[in-house]
């Protein structure tokens, strides 16, 4: 999630997958993928840097997982019967 502001100053968050177009005409307004817009504050150029970050920080995060050891769960051996019995 990126957070951008309203026009009236509040803050919100929002998926930048989501998001279709961005224009700005003069107010930078981001056409969503279900057909609907959202104004805010923050020039275009300012959403697209936030938007690069915040999908920068997704490759490093996951990245970062890579290089870390997961720990391995033990599976609980199950004994085995001889055969016949």
């Amino acid at each position: 999630m990126i957070v951008v502001t309203h026009l009236n100053g509040s803050q919100f968050a929002i998926n930048p997958d989501l998001i279709e177009k961005i224009h700005a005409n003069p107010d930078t307004t981001l056409s969503m993928v279900d057909g609907s817009f959202v104004i805010v504050c923050e020039p275009l150029e300012d959403v697209i840097e936030i938007i690069r970050g915040y999908r920068a920080s997704v490759l490093r995060m996951a990245w970062d997982l890579a290089d870390t050891p997961q720990p391995v769960a033990k599976l609980a051996a199950i004994p085995r019967h001889p055969a016949g019995k």
